[in-house]
C-alpha cells in the first residue's frame, strides 16, 4: 500500500497569500487551505442558514493559517517536496506519515450504526448487512454531506417521522439535505417523498443516498430552491397535499414557515419541525399555535426542541 506524506505549514494569517503564491509558483497545485479569517466571514455571510456550528470545527479553525499537501514517500516525493519549500521563511513544517487508506478513508472510523426510535438504525454505507435485528436499516454515505443521524435535531426528527409515517403516506422535506428524514419515512412505508433544499449539491447526494437503499426516482424527487423566496416553488408544493411535512432546519426558517406549510397538509396530516434551540422553543411554539396548529408533542435533547403538530386551520397565515 503506497505511504503518503502529509506536509503542514504553518504561518501568519497576513503571510498566508503569499504562502500559497510562493508555493504555486513553484509548482504545487494541490493545496488545502485553511484560513480561520475567511471561515468566520463564511460563518457571518451564512448566518441565515443556521442557529448552531459544529464547536470542534470551531476550535480546529481558532487560529489557522495553514496550508496542507500530500506527496509520495518516496526519494522523487521528498526531492520534489525540498523544491516546494526552498526558500520559504515564516514557515512552521510538520510532516505526518499517512497510509493511502488513511488519506482516503480515516474518517470512516468515526462512523458507526446509530439505533434510532424504536425501529430505525442508521448504518454507514459500508457496514451495511450487519445484523439489524427487527430494526429498519437506514443506509447513509456520511461522506457526502451534512444529515448524518447523529445529532439530536435529526434524531428528534427522526422520531417523529417513526410515529407518524403511514403506509403509503406522502411526505414533503424541507431542508432535506442528506435527505436521511424523507429517505427513513420512504423505508417505513410512505409511498412518495419529496425533498427540497436551498443547498444545489442536496439533490445529487439526496439521490444517491436513495439509490443505496434501493429507492429510485418514481417514488422519490428532490428539488434545489429556496421555499421561502421562490413563489413558483411554493406554488408547486401548496398543490399538493402531504400526509408529513418535516422541517429539520432553524428556528428563522421554522417561524415563516408556520405560517404556509398548514394549508399543505392532508386532513390528518402532520407537520414535524426540528433544529430549535432552547432560547427560540417558546417563540416557535407561539408562532406554530398562532398559526393554527396544535403541538401533539414537544420534545427536547441536549438543548435542541422538536414539535410534532396537527392543522386545525385558521391562524394568521
Amino acid at each position: 500500500m503506497a505511504q503518503w506524506w502529509e506536509y503542514r505549514l504553518e504561518t501568519r494569517a497576513e503571510k498566508l497569500e503569499g504562502l500559497t503564491a510562493a508555493l504555486t509558483l513553484r509548482g504545487l497545485t494541490g493545496m488545502v487551505i485553511e484560513d480561520e479569517a475567511d471561515f468566520r466571514r463564511f460563518l457571518e455571510e451564512n448566518r441565515q442558514y443556521w442557529d448552531y456550528v459544529d464547536e470542534e470545527l470551531v476550535r480546529a479553525m481558532a487560529g489557522a493559517a495553514r496550508v496542507k499537501f500530500y506527496v509520495p514517500a518516496t526519494p522523487e516525493g521528498r526531492a520534489q517536496t525540498e523544491g516546494y519549500l526552498k526558500g520559504l521563511t515564516d514557515v512552521s513544517v510538520t510532516v505526518t506519515p499517512m497510509e493511502e487508506e488513511d488519506w482516503a478513508n480515516g474518517w470512516r472510523k468515526y462512523y458507526r450504526p446509530i439505533e434510532v426510535g424504536e425501529r430505525l438504525r442508521v448504518t454507514p454505507q459500508w457496514l451495511a448487512g450487519e445484523e439489524t435485528g427487527d430494526r429498519v436499516e437506514l443506509l447513509l454515505d456520511p461522506g457526502l454531506i451534512f444529515g448524518t443521524g447523529s445529532h439530536p435535531t435529526t434524531q428528534l426528527c427522526l422520531e417523529g417521522v417513526e410515529r407518524w409515517t403511514r403506509p403509503g403516506a406522502r411526505v414533503l422535506d424541507l431542508g432535506c439535505g442528506s435527505g436521511i428524514l424523507s429517505i427513513a419515512a420512504l423505508r417505513l412505508g410512505a409511498a412518495r417523498a419529496l425533498g427540497v433544499d436551498i443547498d444545489p449539491k442536496a439533490p445529487d447526494v439526496a439521490y444517491q443516498n436513495a439509490a443505496i437503499n434501493g429507492i429510485g426516482r418514481e417514488s422519490y424527487t428532490v428539488l434545489a430552491g429556496d421555499v421561502l423566496t421562490d413563489a413558483a416553488l411554493r406554488r408547486e408544493l401548496a398543490g399538493q397535499r402531504w400526509d408529513l411535512i418535516l422541517a429539520n432546519i432553524v428556528a428563522d426558517v421554522i417561524l415563516p414557515l408556520s405560517a404556509a406549510v398548514g394549508p399543505w397538509l392532508a386532513p390528518e396530516g402532520r407537520f414535524l419541525c426540528s433544529g430549535i434551540l432552547d432560547a427560540r422553543a417558546g417563540e416557535v411554539r407561539a408562532a406554530l399555535e398562532a398559526n393554527g396548529f396544535t403541538v401533539l408533542r414537544g420534545s427536547e435533547r441536549k438543548g435542541w426542541h422538536a414539535f410534532e403538530c396537527a392543522w386545525e386551520g385558521g391562524g394568521r397565515g
